[in-house]
Parts: structure tokens; sequence; C-alpha cells
């Protein structure tokens, strides 16, 4: 099993009060959550208003997939035009491996 996890840091430029950025990034998360069914979280700078570190997490049975999945969720929301992406990391972890389990 894979995990991969990716934190995206945004800049919202324009923005003026933490109600305007929450409503970014809840749009943000729900519409990334409802199209690739990941969990997601805003996860760092909540009290500053231009700005928002998003987590994002999958699993897969394949590190190419996990990986391309997260690829794939980074394009979105640099492409939602909500905001900007100013820094992006990834992490894939491997958990066990297949016949590890016994009952």
């Amino acid at each position: 099993m894979v995990v991969g996890v990716c934190q995206i840091s945004l800049s919202l430029p324009g923005v003026n009060s933490l109600k305007a950025k929450r409503s970014i990034v809840r749009r943000v998360l729900d519409r990334t959550a409802n199209r690739f069914n990941v969990a997601v979280a805003e996860v760092g700078q909540q009290d500053v208003h231009r700005q928002a570190v998003l987590g994002f997490a999958v699993v897969s049975g394949d590190r190419r997939h996990a990986n391309s999945m997260l690829d794939s969720i980074a394009s979105f929301v640099e492409g939602a035009g909500e905001a900007v992406v100013v820094d992006r990391s990834t992490e894939l972890l491997s958990v066990g491996e297949l016949g590890e389990w016994s009952d």
C-alpha cells in the first residue's frame, strides 16, 4: 500500500478578510475532494488572510498511481484560478508488503 501526501502553499492576492479567504479555500477543497475522492484539509496559515496551506492525501496499491493522482490534484488546484500556487511538496510512503497480513 502506498500513502501519498501533497502540501500546497497558496497566495491569495486581493483577499482582505478571513471570511473571504475561507470561502475560497472551502471551494478549492470541496471541488478537489469531489473530483478526485481524496482526503483534504487546510493544514496551515489558518489565521493569515492572504495565504493558505492545503493538504491532500491518497491511498493506492501502486506508487505510480499515487504520484499521478497527486500531480493531477496539484494541476487542478493551480488551474482553478482561485489562488496562486507558491510552493508544493509531495511525499510517498510505502506501508507493508503484500503477504505480510496474517489471520
